[in-house]
């Protein structure tokens, strides 16, 4: 036998031993990533917001506190209708032709809502290290302000004319003037163009809010990817005139929703 062969042994057992010891030292620094959330610092997000009486599109920025704790700006942009409101579809002879039109009788304004607001998201676990679903809350506060386009209908008004009396179709939205005849639904004819008004709109100031219950989806991944289901507010300083009002029928200045809200976007390391 070769008298170096020991030697040899030993030298080999010591590299296996060294190459041993790298692997154990190294492989949890390569694998085992806990809570990898931790090492971003911001995310953005845009939201989907179905609501009881209406939908809402905003954009969110967030700096990433803790594990559990997210703070956020939003800015959001809503649209709120009546429950009351009920779309009607009413069809004309004149002749031989068939005309059809649609409208919403007694509605005066649409109501477009425009919301900022500061909020706060928590979570009640680390949840799964790296998937699975965190579940947490969120609250928010902040600024709103109703923006109210008038509701045009076109109208039918009977003319006396040299040759008898003709039908003629004006565009008009609702005035004390008019009201018998915007309010005569044998006089309406159909709805104006959805963006007429726009250049007409009134602006009444509030304040807005939301508590909801957060799921997300990778709560510390690198993509934002959650659902929330909660309820939501809007007060105004005075009564928001979506309906004509009368004895039946009167408006309220604060609308209370439940919503259900989908979550996309992405975190970063600044």
């Amino acid at each position: 036998m070769d008298k170096r062969f020991p030697t040899i042994l030993i030298l080999f057992f010591v590299f296996a031993l060294n190459q041993s010891f790298a692997q154990t030292t190294l492989l949890p620094k390569q694998v085992e990533q806990k809570n990898v959330g931790i090492v971003y610092k911001t995310e953005w997000a845009t939201d989907l917001r179905l609501h009881t009486n209406g939908a809402a599109l905003a954009l969110n920025i967030g700096q990433i506190k803790t594990y559990y704790k997210t703070s956020y700006y939003q800015i959001e942009l809503g649209y709120i209708k009546d429950p009351r409101e009920r779309r009607q579809t009413k069809t004309f002879t004149n002749g031989l032709r068939q005309t059809t039109g649609s409208l919403i009788y007694g509605k005066q304004n649409s109501l477009f809502v425009l919301r900022g607001g500061f909020g706060t998201k928590r979570y009640l676990s680390e949840k799964d290290r790296q998937r699975g679903l965190a579940i947490g809350w969120n609250y928010e506060i902040g600024p709103s302000l109703a923006m109210l386009k008038p509701y045009y209908l076109e109208l039918i008004y009977l003319v006396e004319t040299q040759n008898g009396v003709n039908a003629e179709i004006r565009t008009e939205k609702y005035t004390e003037e008019n009201a018998d005849v915007f309010l005569n639904e044998s006089s309406i004819y159909k709805a104006a163009s959805y963006f007429k008004g726009f250049g007409e709109i009134d602006f009444v100031p509030g304040i807005q809010g939301k508590l909801g219950l957060h799921f997300a989806m990778g709560a510390y991944d690198k993509y934002v990817r959650a659902f929330e289901v909660g309820f939501m507010f809007d007060a105004f300083v005075k009564k928001i005139p979506i309906m004509i009002e009368s004895d039946n029928i009167s408006n309220k200045p604060y609308f209370v929703n439940l919503y259900i809200n989908l979550h996309l976007g992405k975190r970063d390391y600044k």
